[in-house]
């Protein structure tokens, strides 16, 4: 649901929120929608053979191009089916089987909801939660949620851009070092824009959980205090904050995309600057195997790290990575003392 009405081709979102009895026959009751009657019994129709076909997991969403009777025709539409689950202690195996299922349709402007089918899981398992601790009402609860999905999962990215500006650099640098940081004086919205800027930025999932654990000790040693985003002013104002070339490099790709204003454009540039960090460990891991029996080899490690832009972090990183390896280790202190100098 969304204040815009139905979705447009710029994006703009749409939702819609049906009850799906436990019956072989896949009726479905509408709880709240936004779509025009004839678009919202086509969309119900669509679900409703998913259904049948048993397409939709519990709490798994799904992306495809829909077929609507609105301008745009065919648009993107992310749906989950989930199941209000039953949290009280006293509940009976009885009252769970029979617990209410729901289907929850958002609808944007392309098939590219599909970059973010993560997030709108989570969104859908918040909603989950609360539905079932609370037993919170369509009205005050379930509208007011489902009509702000696409800021509050789509769009924090895109505010973070906004609102950093040249110091996101800063940023991308504490997310790719697991730099502890503070935010204070930002309201909540803010707040949770940035935490889930840094996670979103960072290598959690790319590279060993033991590797990350390690890191982020070693950078809370080093360092001894977080970096501080202070945003009682206009502009966020930073403090023990550092950066790269690497990381200003992509602020700048960052900013160059912002004139659009394209949410989905933000959140594919964040994965690049991803995908490049990894490249970069993995090109450095390789030049450290053939250094530990080959000087040449050495120097080309060294000019890597000189050239690529991030070598302070990718350094402590295989530092971490190679802890327990003597030969390797010994090539990571060797270029620790290059680097120095």
């Amino acid at each position: 649901r969304s204040p815009q009405g139905a979705a447009s081709g710029d994006g703009s979102p749409s939702s819609a929120a049906a009850e799906t009895p436990s019956t072989e026959d896949f009726s479905l009751s509408l709880l709240d929608t936004n779509l025009p009657a004839e678009a919202e019994t086509e969309l119900r129709s669509f679900i409703a053979k998913r259904l049948t076909k048993g397409a939709l997991f519990e709490g798994m969403g799904n992306v495809a191009l829909v077929g609507l009777s609105i301008p745009e025709n065919k648009i993107g539409c992310y749906y989950c089916h989930f199941q209000q689950e039953n949290l009280l202690e006293m509940a009976t195996l009885e009252s769970d089987m029979n617990a209410p299922e729901y289907v929850v349709c958002f609808l944007g402007g392309s098939e590219k909801e599909d970059t973010f089918r993560l997030e709108l899981d989570k969104y859908i398992q918040s909603l989950k939660i609360n539905l079932a601790l609370e037993q919170k009402t369509l009205e005050t609860y379930v509208n007011p949620y489902l009509r702000s999905w696409f800021e509050n999962a789509i769009c924090p990215i895109q505010r973070v851009v906004q609102l950093f500006q040249e110091k996101l650099a800063f940023l991308l640098h504490a997310a790719l070092s697991y730099t502890p940081v503070e935010v204070k004086n930002a309201d909540e919205r803010t707040e949770k824009d940035v935490s889930r800027f840094l996670a979103a930025a960072s290598l959690q999932g790319l590279v060993q959980e033991e590797t990350m654990t390690s890191l982020c000790i070693a950078m809370t040693e080093e360092q001894h205090k977080s970096m501080i985003i202070d945003c009682g002013g206009p502009q966020p104002r930073l403090h023990n904050a550092g950066s790269n070339r690497f990381c200003e490099d992509w602020m700048h790709a960052f900013l160059n995309g912002a004139e659009g204003g394209n949410p989905f454009l933000f959140q594919q540039i964040l994965e690049n600057f991803k995908l490049k960090a990894i490249q970069d460990i993995n090109n450095l891991k390789r030049f450290i195997r053939q250094a530990e029996m080959n000087h040449y080899a050495l120097f080309k490690c060294y000019m890597f790290l000189k050239n690529c832009g991030s070598g302070d972090i990718l350094l402590k990183i295989v530092k971490v990575e190679h802890a327990e390896m003597p030969e390797a280790r010994n090539v990571v202190t060797v270029l620790e003392e290059f680097m120095r100098e």
